[in-house]
């Protein structure tokens, strides 16, 4: 090939002296363009003291896969000189300006690769670029750490503390969100105390202090409790509407199955039979809100409203603690959510319905959290849609191997980490 295409990749590239493309090798019959780079240089500075002019001791082959050129692959291989130092006496191999220290990929390839994994499954981004998955889980874990490094949390003042399962069993991540700039700050396997000392942690080593957050959105964990106590000892704590409505549908689901297991035939003259697709549409009718339901629902639970069934009660309390919350919304009255709730309360207690006589002793033992949810308009929204992200984060992450993965995926998703690499095709100019 000339010398003037050489050139043109040498310009491509943007190898500046002693750099420079001195043959290129294009392959179209197994789909591959090569790059050799020359280093021209006698001699060069030490990379360990930056003494000048020093003398190349000797030169090592690397190679580095690039982004494709049209349909071909592309890789570029140079003999990498090593200098020998005459001032600090030490031989260090220099580095090369289109990559980073110990990679085979160019730092356009990694940055491409990031990208991808930002929006498809790890294992989906590895076949578009022909190449293993675990690679990328190396390099996306190493650029997540460098801009974990430089994030600054100086700011954050509310936060919601969550968990969320990593596999089957007993196998949890806790999750610590910005509820205010809508991002991930931390996550670590576990959901001890523990793991709320580690976020302080972690706070005081990105510029944060621990004494300044105000607020926290929590489940009624109460491991989650004594590490805030611990941890964040001038935080207010709030329990979100997500994890109390969901403890009454626990409660709903408990005396249903109880009624359908014990008193079949109670349910099937309420119902006006016993077939499986009633049945099942009145399990899911019993879950969804109204607004929701299908023809079949509708007519399930038609039925159970005019039944004296347990399962008829404990709806209508699932129902009224929805209201209460969607009241506290309306009003924002810290006062008035008391009454209301003190109201649905003693309504549980006196409902000879044991789950939500459980229910109404957890809610009054923290009372004054439930309150403060209830008028915390901002995290109750907020902690149920990031629940929504980690989701999606655990489907992009499936084949991980390890917490880590999982974990430097989430980050890479919901952190809004700003010191990542750019998307090498990011439009220059305006078009």
């Amino acid at each position: 090939m000339s010398v003037g295409v050489e050139a043109l990749f040498t310009s491509a590239l943007g190898l500046v002296a002693p750099w420079e493309v001195v043959k290129v090798d294009l392959d179209t019959a197994k789909r591959r363009i090569d790059f050799e780079v020359g280093c021209n240089a006698k001699l060069l500075g030490c990379p360990q003291c930056n003494a000048p002019a020093q003398r190349i001791h000797d030169r090592l082959r690397r190679s580095w896969r690039h982004l494709d050129f049209f349909q071909f692959e592309a890789w570029l291989h140079a003999d990498v000189p090593r200098v020998a130092c005459g001032g600090c006496g030490k031989t260090t191999q220099v580095s090369v300006p289109w990559a980073r220290e110990g990679s085979g990929f160019t730092a356009l390839f990694e940055a491409l690769a990031l990208s991808l994994c930002r929006e498809l499954p790890v294992r989906q981004a590895a076949e578009l670029l022909r190449c293993a998955d675990k690679p990328l889980w190396r390099r996306l874990k190493h650029y997540v750490d460098q801009a974990r490094e430089l994030d600054d949390m100086s700011t954050v003042r509310t936060v919601g503390i969550d968990e969320t399962s990593l596999r089957r069993g007993q196998h949890y991540i806790t999750v610590v969100h910005d509820l205010e700039a809508k991002r991930l700050l931390f996550a670590t396997e576990g959901r001890d105390h523990q793991t709320v000392v580690d976020f302080a942690e972690d706070l005081k080593a990105h510029g944060g202090d621990p004494a300044a957050v105000r607020h926290v959105c929590q489940d009624m964990s109460a491991a989650y409790t004594k590490g805030v106590g611990l941890a964040l000892p001038d935080a207010a704590i709030s329990y979100d509407r997500f994890h109390v409505i969901k403890l009454a549908m626990s409660a709903m689901d408990e005396v249903r199955r109880t009624e359908w297991r014990e008193q079949p035939r109670a349910v099937e003259r309420a119902l006006g039979g016993a077939d499986r697709k009633v049945l099942k549409g009145l399990m899911w009718g019993m879950r969804k809100n109204p607004q929701r339901w299908s023809a079949r629902q509708i007519d399930a639970m038609h039925w159970l409203q005019y039944s004296t069934l347990k399962a008829a009660r404990a709806w209508r309390l699932k129902m009224a603690l929805r209201e209460v919350y969607a009241a506290a919304i309306e009003h924002n009255n810290p006062d008035q959510a008391e009454t209301d709730l003190r109201a649905w309360l003693s309504w549980a207690r006196r409902s000879r319905l044991e789950p939500f006589k459980k229910l109404a002793k957890t809610l009054s033992e923290h009372f004054a959290g439930v309150i403060s949810g209830m008028v915390d308009n901002r995290s109750n929204a907020f902690v149920e849609a990031m629940n929504g992200l980690l989701q999606q984060a655990k489907r992009a992450a499936r084949g991980f191997r390890t917490a880590d993965n999982f974990i430097a995926i989430a980050y890479l998703r919901m952190s809004k980490l700003a010191h990542l690499p750019a998307h090498p095709f990011t439009q220059a100019v305006a078009r």
